[in-house]
C-alpha cells in the first residue's frame, strides 16, 4: 500500500498527458500509486499511460468507459484506492515537486482537516504564465467561502483516506443529509468538486495552505470554458443547497447566497435589483453567528458587502476599498471587472431569479 493514491481522470487528453505524469515521477515525495481513469478515450491517451504502465509498476491504468460523469469515474477511482490519503491530480496541469510533501506536512498541522488544497499559478496551453490562482487561507476562510464560491482548487486537493471510508465520502452526492430527502442535490458533473468540498468545508474540515502545488493550465478545452453557463447554474444550486444546509445545522434563518457569490469569476444578476445591503445584513449576521467572529470570518464579509451592490460607480468604490487591506483572491476582482463590462458583446452574464422570502 503506497501512501498516497492519486487518482488522474482522463479522457481524450494526450496532449498534455505525459507532461502531467512526469510532474508526479518527479516529486520529492515518492511513496506514491499512480491510478489513471480512462474514461474511454480515443486519441491514444490511454495508450500513452499504458506506455508509462510498463515503465514504473506504481503507474497503473484502469479503463471505465461507462462512468456516469466526473463523478462516476472519480468515485470508481476511490472504490479502488487503497492509501492513506488520496490526491487529485488532472491530465492536463503539472505538479510543483514539493507538492505531495507541503501536502503531507499541512494534514500534520491540520489533524482534524479531511481536505487541504493549496495556491497554483495559471498557464495557457503552451505552458505561458497567465496569472495566479490565490485560494483563501485559514479554516473559517474556506468554510465561509464555500457558501459563495468553491473554497478548494480540485487540481491541488488532497484528502485524508481513512475519513473517506468512514464518511462514506463520493462525489456528486449530499453527505451533510440534512435536508429533507427530495431536496438533496446530485452532481453528476460539472461542479461536483465543489460540492464535495463545500458540505466538508461547513463542516469544518477543511484548509488551504499558502503555497503554490499545481500549474493550473487553461485553454479552450476546460469545462469551465466549453460549458460555463451549464456550470455557473449548477454552481448556483449547490450554494444554495449548502447555505440552506448551513442554517439548519446551525438553527439560523435561511439566507440566499445568490447576490453575494462569484461563480466564474461573475456577478449573477438578481431580479434585476441593484442593491442588496439589508440580504446582507442577515446573511452576515447568519454566518457570524454560525461561525462565530474572527478576523478570517470579517475578511471573507468585507468582499461579500463590497459586491452587495450592482450600481456600478458604487460597486466599484466599494471595491477600492476592500482592496486598500485585502489583497484580491481568484475570481474577486474579475468578478467586479465582468459586471462593469457585461454589456460588452461576448461579455459572461448570468441571470437568476432570488429564492422566495
Amino acid at each position: 500500500m503506497a501512501k498516497i493514491d492519486i487518482l488522474l481522470p482522463v479522457k481524450n487528453g494526450k496532449d498534455f498527458l505525459a507532461e502531467s505524469i512526469d510532474s508526479i515521477l518527479a516529486q520529492t515525495f515518492q511513496d506514491w500509486r499512480l491510478l489513471v481513469l480512462d474514461h474511454g478515450s480515443t486519441d491514444g491517451s490511454r495508450e500513452m499511460a499504458e506506455e508509462y504502465q510498463q515503465r514504473d509498476p506504481r503507474v497503473e491504468v484502469h479503463s471505465f468507459p461507462e462512468a456516469r460523469g466526473l463523478s462516476g469515474l472519480l468515485n470508481c477511482g476511490l472504490d479502488i484506492a487503497d492509501c492513506e490519503f488520496v490526491m487529485r491530480h488532472d491530465a492536463d496541469d503539472i505538479c510543483y515537486p514539493d507538492r505531495m510533501a507541503l501536502a503531507l506536512a499541512a494534514f500534520a498541522q491540520y489533524p482534524d482537516c479531511i481536505a487541504i488544497g493549496g495556491q497554483a499559478d495559471v498557464i495557457d496551453a503552451s505552458g505561458k504564465l497567465l496569472g495566479e490562482m490565490l485560494m483563501p487561507v485559514g479554516s473559517a476562510r474556506v468554510t465561509a467561502a464555500s457558501l459563495f464560491r468553491n473554497p478548494i482548487a480540485h487540481p491541488t486537493a488532497m484528502l485524508r483516506f481513512d475519513a473517506v471510508k468512514q464518511m462514506g465520502i463520493r462525489y456528486g452526492i449530499d453527505l451533510l443529509r440534512v435536508l429533507p430527502e427530495d431536496q438533496r442535490l446530485e452532481v453528476p458533473a460539472l461542479a461536483e468538486d465543489y460540492f464535495l468540498f463545500g458540505q466538508l468545508a461547513i463542516l469544518g474540515k477543511c484548509a488551504n495552505i499558502p503555497h503554490k502545488l499545481i500549474r493550473y493550465r487553461w485553454h479552450g478545452n476546460n469545462v469551465s470554458a466549453t460549458r460555463f453557463d451549464d456550470q455557473m447554474a449548477v454552481s448556483l444550486d449547490i450554494s444554495r443547497s449548502l447555505a440552506r444546509s448551513f442554517c439548519i445545522m446551525h438553527q439560523l434563518p435561511w439566507f440566499d447566497p445568490a447576490p453575494f457569490c462569484n461563480h466564474g469569476g461573475i456577478l449573477l444578476d438578481v431580479d434585476g435589483r441593484g442593491n442588496f445591503d439589508a440580504e446582507y445584513a442577515r446573511m452576515a449576521d447568519a454566518v457570524t453567528r454560525g461561525l462565530g467572529d474572527s478576523d478570517e470570518l470579517r475578511r471573507e464579509l468585507r468582499y461579500r458587502k463590497a459586491i452587495a451592490t450592482r450600481r456600478e460607480a458604487s460597486l466599484l468604490w466599494r471595491f477600492h476599498r476592500f482592496r486598500a487591506d485585502n489583497t484580491p483572491e481568484a475570481g474577486e476582482w474579475t468578478a467586479i471587472r465582468s459586471w462593469l463590462l457585461r454589456r460588452f458583446p461576448g461579455r459572461p452574464r448570468m441571470s437568476v431569479a432570488g429564492l422566495p422570502a
